[in-house]
């Protein structure tokens, strides 16, 4: 058995759809202990989910229509995927500068927080500000923050999706 041939079996859509999906209820049952705990995500890091929250649906239409015989479905579900997990990467790569401070983050959760004149501008601030922080990551594993890590699980997905569906043919 050849390296690509065993790569084709394991990839194999049905394969795929369901590392794909396992990957993203991990991400997110994961985002929503991590909230439990106390902890809550910025602005980019409810962002960087909505292609996991996609993934609960194109990964089984993805498996479904490749059991099917509806390739061309199958692959533009996997081609889809693909699609937002690699945007997914970018969009954490430049978190992860904006945590880094070598890029401005939103001005909803990152720079200078401006003082108000008068305790009723503050009040009224209080009410509209975002509080959690897109500069100041509050949870580093191994050394990296969430959205490190979060660059290299979506290249992944992104990869295993890609080839699912272009690379990945009978």
């Amino acid at each position: 058995m050849t390296w690509r041939s065993l790569l084709d079996c394991i990839i194999e859509p049905r394969n795929a759809s369901l590392l794909i999906l396992a990957a993203a209820v991990a991400a997110i049952g994961g985002a929503w202990a991590y909230e439990s705990l106390g902890f809550l995500p910025c602005e980019l890091c409810y962002k960087e989910r909505v292609p996991y929250y996609a993934a609960f649906g194109l990964a089984p239409l993805a498996a479904l229509a490749a059991q099917r015989g509806r390739e061309r479905l199958s692959r533009a579900a996997f081609l889809l995927m693909a699609l937002l997990f690699a945007g997914d990467a970018l969009l954490s790569a430049y978190h992860s500068g904006v945590e880094w401070k070598i890029f401005a983050g939103p001005s909803d959760c990152s720079g200078a927080l401006t003082t108000a004149p008068s305790v009723a501008d503050f009040m009224k601030q209080l009410q509209t500000t975002r509080v959690v922080r897109c500069d100041e990551p509050n949870l580093w594993i191994f050394g990296l923050t969430l959205a490190n890590w979060n660059i290299a699980i979506c290249a992944a997905l992104a990869a295993l999706a890609g080839y699912a569906g272009w690379g990945c043919r009978r």
